[in-house]
């Protein structure tokens, strides 16, 4: 497949840095601030003087007042994890402009900030969740990383929840879920059952300590049914991932239907997030992928 993946989309991205709504906690040194103690200049804390510590860290000061020895204790920067799991299924395949393209494209560009930023990137491919790719905190995994991702086959299916329970995680971090949703255990359920399995998903997630992306990646064609006239008419329907057809007769008000639908589900999963305070924004594969990432999903960085 072809990416656009050019040295003026990553300079543009120099400047972003990824929020992670928890500190870290690897043991691997970055920019982030972690929850353990450090040798970092960045001030955290007075605790009281015990046998065995840095002299060097005791205040004078605070001892002259009282009489006491007190030590200063700093915060120490950690290596923070960011997990990009990448929906592969064929579905993920349409669109004038692909869905999968657009989707390989925001996920170099969060693993770039990852990178740019020292953390640790780890990518996963949702039907291959015991193979990741892991690239440690530098820009120079880079190309291996665009590599891994040229190399992404879009065929078959995928069952999202069942491969974020795969997903390891060692402390808190951000975990990025790049897909359509579009699974049929999802979309054929109740309405209730859908809210039932993806409140289970995220919680998983919230349990890890983990700050819950989902980037809902949807074609023009699927988001505007009803500005295409293409769709009118009898016209046969492939399910890309079952290979089965489907033969229907698309008048405007069916095309209403599937609409109403589409926004159900959509702020079924908006709503979802919102409870428990993970971030959701819907990705038009016509939008700019520039503006995508600078306006529209500004409130993920930290600045």
């Amino acid at each position: 497949m072809t990416v656009i993946l050019d040295a003026a989309f990553f300079n543009k991205l120099s400047r972003l840095r990824l929020a992670m709504g928890h500190k870290a906690s690897m043991n691997l040194i970055g920019n982030r601030k972690s929850i353990q103690k450090g040798s970092s200049t960045e001030f955290s804390d007075f605790r009281e003087y015990m046998p065995g510590d840095d002299i060097r860290r005791i205040d004078w000061n605070a001892y002259g007042r009282l009489d006491r020895l007190y030590v200063k204790e700093y915060m120490e920067e950690k290596e923070a994890v960011v997990s990009i799991l990448l929906d592969t299924s064929a579905s993920m395949n349409y669109g004038t402009h692909k869905k999968s393209e657009f989707a390989c494209m925001l996920t170099a560009a969060f693993a770039y900030m990852g990178l740019n930023n020292m953390d640790r990137v780890i990518l996963y491919d949702l039907q291959q969740m015991q193979m990741p790719f892991v690239a440690g905190g530098s820009k120079s995994a880079l190309p291996r990383l665009t590599d891994w991702l040229l190399k992404r086959m879009f065929d078959g299916k995928v069952d999202v929840c069942e491969s974020v329970k795969k997903l390891p995680m060692k402390g808190p971090g951000v975990t990025i879920i790049i897909s359509d949703f579009l699974q049929e255990s999802l979309i054929e359920s109740s309405p209730k059952e859908n809210q039932t399995a993806v409140r289970k998903l995220l919680r998983f997630l919230d349990y890890r300590k983990q700050r819950i992306v989902f980037l809902h990646v949807l074609a023009g064609e699927e988001l505007l049914a009803g500005q295409s006239v293409a769709l009118t008419g009898t016209r046969n329907l492939i399910d890309m991932e079952e290979k089965s057809a489907l033969r229907l007769t698309l008048d405007a008000e069916s095309i209403r239907v599937y609409e109403q639908a589409l926004q159900e589900y959509l702020s079924g999963l908006r709503q979802e997030c919102a409870r428990i305070g993970a971030f959701y924004a819907v990705c038009s594969t016509e939008t700019d992928i520039y503006q995508l990432i600078f306006r529209e999903l500004r409130t993920l960085y930290d600045f």
